[in-house]
């Protein structure tokens, strides 16, 4: 609840009233409309009180540094999976090798040339 969450953090209930209007926090509602923060809102709250009371960032700040951060977390998701996705290739490449034709991302086409016979003399 947001008094229990305000004391907990020593600031005003209307400083994370502020915070939800400007859209840095979104904390659930029941259906009686209370405000119920998870865990994940906490840690992004005390990322916000840490831009605030440690460097000085105002509000239009911390939203553009808390966009970019979802933007780079995202990135590394990605980044993530285009990791596995090149891991398992490989390994499935790797399992083909005992057949080239399979294995190969080019097919190769080797074609047969009989053996020469040399001239006798």
């Amino acid at each position: 609840m947001i008094s229990a969450v305000a004391e907990m953090y020593g600031i005003h209930p209307q400083t994370l009233r502020l915070y939800e209007r400007e859209g840095l926090l979104k904390p659930s509602r029941t259906e009686g409309n209370t405000r119920l923060y998870t865990d994940e809102d906490l840690q992004r709250l005390e990322f916000i009180l840490s831009l605030a009371r440690d460097l000085g960032v105002n509000i239009s700040g911390m939203a553009i540094i808390l966009q970019m951060r979802e933007r780079m977390e995202e990135m590394q998701r990605q980044i993530q999976e285009f990791v596995q996705y090149i891991q398992e290739e490989v390994l499935t490449r790797a399992h083909a090798a005992a057949d080239p034709a399979k294995g190969a991302i080019v097919p190769v086409h080797r074609a047969i040339v009989p053996a020469v016979q040399p001239k006798k003399k």
